[in-house]
């Protein structure tokens, strides 16, 4: 078992956190709301330290979860950081969604102090994270994974080092792209079935057990079909997301057609005041529209 310091309990880091708990670590966690670590030391044990640097002191393992670029160049490098307060050998564990350029910048930092830094994001939302079966997709040096990579397993239900620093931040976009062009096919789909006429759950029965069938149909078709989104990934986030996924590929040459539409998309639905609506919102758009 190991001494952990848990920093950012949003959505996902707050259970993320708990699994680390529940599997015996020692915790001690930090959120930028005092009151919601507070919360958590009294659901799961453990302590709180008040800044990041104290949270961080004496620990083995440092585990981020917090917002954008921003948000973890302060909780790691910024005053009263992670990296004052961890110790030589320390690997500091970042599950946060950002650009591979920051991750690079911090990985060096770290480095430069004895620290090990992986980055490692997640999918797999909310339910993923509380259910502790996450997709992780790691970077960094292989010793450093090595050493993570067993403490990581309380929340996964895979995890995999994709290749140096960076390389996790980027399998992450893929990732994005993905689902992107996805959601979107889906609320094609269901909003097609339900012009024509079609009942939607009938029509998912059955396409579903083919080639159509995702994550995304299995999970949000119902929600969608309730036109009920007050839950899950926020397309602020989403959007967040998908503007790293195009600023990189604008550096590495990609092509990314269908990615920059659905982000327009996403785009309308913030205008219909669905910022942080679940990214199925998609649908709610194309309702919208006739």
């Amino acid at each position: 078992m190991a001494k952990v310091a848990f920093l950012g309990l949003g959505v996902m880091g707050y259970p993320m956190a708990g699994h680390l708990a529940a599997k015996g670590h020692e915790l001690r966690v930090y959120n930028r709301s005092t009151a919601k670590a507070e919360a958590w030391v009294a659901q799961h044990g453990g302590s709180l330290g008040r800044t990041p640097a104290e949270a961080a002191h004496g620990a083995e393992f440092v585990m981020t979860c917090v917002g954008n670029d921003g948000d973890l160049r302060a909780v790691c490098a910024g005053p009263d950081g992670a990296f004052d307060g961890m110790s030589e050998g320390a690997i500091l564990v970042d599950h946060t969604t950002v650009s591979a350029q920051v991750t690079r910048e911090l990985y060096g930092i770290a480095k430069e102090r004895g620290f090990g830094f992986v980055d490692a994001p997640i999918s797999g939302g909310q339910a993923g994270a509380e259910n502790g079966v996450l997709s992780v997709m790691c970077g960094g040096d292989q010793a450093d994974y090595d050493a993570a990579e067993p403490v990581i397993a309380a929340y996964a239900k895979i995890c995999r080092r994709l290749g140096q620093s960076g390389a996790g931040q980027l399998t992450k976009m893929c990732n994005q792209i993905a689902i992107a062009g996805l959601v979107q096919g889906l609320s094609e789909s269901l909003h097609f079935a339900e012009k024509a006429g079609l009942s939607i759950s009938d029509v998912v029965e059955v396409i579903s057990q083919g080639a159509a069938g995702s994550w995304q149909m299995a999970n949000r078709y119902k929600t969608m079909e309730e036109d009920r989104f007050d839950f899950g990934f926020a397309v602020d986030w989403m959007r967040k997301d998908l503007d790293i996924c195009l600023r990189t590929a604008n550096e590495n040459g990609a092509s990314l057609p269908v990615t920059a539409l659905v982000d327009q998309f996403y785009k309308d639905v913030q205008k219909m005041g669905g910022n942080r609506w679940d990214t199925s919102s998609l649908i709610a758009r194309l309702r919208k529209l006739g």
